[in-house]
């Protein structure tokens, strides 16, 4: 019975010239065979080759300098024009606000006749393209940046750049 707690006898290693021999011969015969390739390719190019004279004949050389001073024409200048965007610069704008008078009965207690509608108790100065008053989180128009109006409940807002946009927020 064998012992589990040892390792099992590796097999002895193979003898390094343990190639049999008609390998070796093979590798010996594969060899031979292509070096003599090469000699017959080698060999049939000399065939057309002339022999080489024992008088050296000088080759005739002729020189033709020419001398010319040119002067270069002059490179055309090249402009480049850049347009500057320019920045869209805060507008100012100063409002009054006056209160309204309301005109009836009311005696000013903010109610009109008996329809039961209130009146406005703040007036927006800068008003939609379509007459409404603007409120907090809307966005701007190009011509409202910096600009400051009130809501229609009249809180103070301003139009300024938040959030990749510009938005009325409370002032």
């Amino acid at each position: 019975m064998t012992n589990p707690y040892t390792a099992p006898i590796p097999p002895a290693p193979r003898p390094p010239d343990a190639r049999p021999l008609r390998k070796r011969a093979l590798v010996w015969l594969g060899g031979s065979a292509l070096f003599l390739t090469g000699v017959l390719i080698g060999s049939t190019g000399d065939a057309e080759q002339q022999p080489v004279e024992a008088k050296v004949r000088p080759a005739t050389t002729v020189t033709a300098t020419a001398t010319t001073t040119a002067t270069p024409e002059p490179a055309p200048t090249v402009t480049e024009t850049v347009k500057v965007k320019a920045k869209p610069a805060p507008t100012v704008t100063v409002t009054r606000t006056a209160a309204a008078r309301v005109a009836g009965a009311g005696g000013g207690s903010g109610s009109t006749g008996g329809s039961g509608t209130t009146s406005r108790t703040g007036t927006c100065s800068i008003v939609s393209n379509a007459g409404n008053c603007y409120s907090a989180g809307q966005f701007c128009r190009n011509s409202d940046h910096g600009a400051v109006t009130s809501t229609a409940s009249g809180t103070t807002i301003k139009c300024v750049y938040s959030a990749n946009a510009w938005r009325w927020t409370a002032a």
